[in-house]
């Protein structure tokens, strides 16, 4: 799988996780965030994880960000060709918008009605962009990345929270993974995909729940909020909505990937699991595919900044 198939899979899943994102969680993080940071200055976001824009385009969309404050938005991926197409991707999005748009050799200024949006891409591992700097945040954002870059980096991530500042992790892989009509191999299936998962540095297929134990016990971490946001993706009358086939055929390409570098076992050997993803394959064409995936979203605050 290339870059670009990548790109195009982050893009397709925008519809997917704009219906998964639990609604009264995101009002409840809009409340909080009002009272959050200096009213003197730019409010401050830090997203890891930031893929494409699409949690950008979101949170403007969605009037994330509080009063008329203008917001510095450092999105931050180890992917530099993930940070290198969210200018563009921006700009695209918002020439169908009351936005405009000033481009910057380092990022992009969307111009909004309400503020301005200074979006700032970093290519930079997550942790260690926190650790060396001395900057501070009113809001960190990482949407489907704790299952990626591992629960060990959440104190270090907190720690770049300015006091009563706001952490929302949501889309947070949760161990569940179910694809119907059922196939014979289902459970060998989820049980090898979950393995590869957890066998990785960094990796977890249980990490919502996971997560919430150790931000509960996580000195300055408040958890406020915790809702379930299952990814459930199934065709209409007129077939996958936008581009959520391409999303379908990107997850099978995921999980044949991952079956292809563990041992799994007899009850899953060459002839069943071609016969699984072939299976699969036809029905994304068909139509008749249904995927749905266990995900929590996860709010709170930190009271630990200095």
């Amino acid at each position: 799988m290339t870059a670009d198939d990548f790109q195009q899979y982050l893009a397709a899943k925008r519809s997917v996780d704009d219906r998964s994102l639990d609604r009264r969680l995101w009002r409840q993080l809009r409340t909080n965030l009002a009272t959050a940071g200096d009213d003197e200055g730019p409010f401050r976001v830090l997203e890891v994880g930031a893929g494409v824009g699409t949690m950008i385009e979101r949170a403007v969309e969605w009037d994330l960000f509080p009063g008329d404050r203008d917001v510095v938005y450092t999105a931050v991926d180890q992917a530099s060709d993930n940070t290198a197409a969210i200018p563009d991707r921006l700009a695209a999005w918002a020439a169908d918008r009351p936005v405009d748009v000033s481009e910057r050799d380092d990022g992009i200024d969307l111009v909004c009605p309400e503020r301005t949006v200074a979006v700032r891409p970093v290519t930079a591992e997550a942790e260690a962009f926190v650790a060396d700097t001395d900057r501070s945040w009113d809001l960190l954002l990482g949407l489907a990345v704790l299952d990626v870059i591992g629960l060990e980096t959440l104190p270090t991530l907190l720690s770049g929270l300015a006091p009563e500042g706001c952490w929302y992790f949501p889309i947070t892989f949760d161990g569940g993974t179910r694809f119907t009509p059922a196939h014979p191999a289902d459970d060998a299936v989820e049980r090898a995909y979950h393995g590869h998962m957890d066998a990785k540095p960094g990796g977890d297929s249980r990490a919502g729940h996971h997560a919430l134990a150790r931000l509960r016990e996580l000195d300055g971490a408040t958890v406020s909020g915790v809702a379930g946001s299952d990814w459930v993706v199934y065709p209409d009358a007129g077939g996958y909505p936008g581009d959520e086939a391409s999303f379908l055929r990107y997850v099978l390409e995921t999980v044949e990937g991952a079956l292809g570098e563990v041992d799994r076992g007899e009850a899953l050997d060459d002839g069943t699991l071609d016969d699984w993803l072939r299976t699969r394959r036809e029905q994304v064409a068909s139509g008749d595919l249904v995927y749905v995936t266990h995900q929590l979203d996860l709010l709170g605050q930190w009271t630990g900044g200095e």
